[in-house]
């Protein structure tokens, strides 16, 4: 048995959109199941997401903190953002997010994974990047504000994230699944026999 996940798209009989926020929005739809009954499903509509494992040559990942008011905590996360633009290519969106949270750079790019972080109640798509081969960018730092205003910067060892994830003591999920990921890469093929940075993502298609 091949154990893959496949896309499917089940009947809907009627779809609205009670709320629109300003990057997501609310759907509602009646949807057909298999024995012809229809079950009403409420999910959030999100553009998608990027985010990047930066591991630098010492063995540590670049990682954020930063408040999150819906849990109330100050997470320690990677960098990560929006794919604000339609079709926007995820590496170069990954590419902007290091630069713009962290002011780095990374030479040497790959896919780590691919997830879906809530597909019970939300459509978002996440591609996580590897980025290696790091070094300072060069330029004006990004001017932030809001929440990321208060963010923190730290290189922590991979094995240290790995006994706080399991302690229950880190719980972005990005972080959580990226780090696991890479560590599981490491103990199999290799990261050099991760995808290409630009490998094809049907959640979120794009052009290269």
């Amino acid at each position: 048995m091949t154990i893959k996940d496949t896309p499917e798209e089940w009947e809907v009989r009627a779809s609205e959109t009670p709320f629109v926020g300003k990057k997501t929005s609310v759907r509602t739809d009646d949807v057909v199941m298999p024995d012809g009954s229809v079950a009403r499903r409420d999910y959030q509509v999100h553009p998608g997401s990027v985010a990047v494992l930066a591991l630098d040559d010492e063995g540590r990942v670049l990682v954020i903190r930063q408040y999150r008011h819906p849990v109330r905590h100050k997470l320690w996360e990677i960098p990560a953002g929006l794919l604000d633009i339609p079709g926007e290519n995820p590496l170069h969106a990954a590419q902007r997010e290091l630069y713009e949270e962290a002011h780095v750079k990374a030479e040497d790019w790959r896919v780590l994974t691919d997830v879906y972080t809530t597909p019970g109640g939300c459509d978002e798509a996440v591609r996580i990047f590897l980025a290696r081969d790091l070094s300072e960018a060069e330029g004006q730092r990004f001017e932030v504000e809001d929440e990321e205003a208060d963010m923190e910067l730290a290189r922590v060892p991979v094995q240290d994230l790995v006994r706080g994830v399991l302690a229950g003591d880190l719980h972005n999920n990005c972080l959580v699944v990226g780090v696991l990921s890479l560590v599981a890469a490491q103990n199999g093929d290799g990261l050099d026999a991760l995808r290409p940075a630009e490998a094809p993502w049907p959640a979120r298609p794009f052009e290269a």
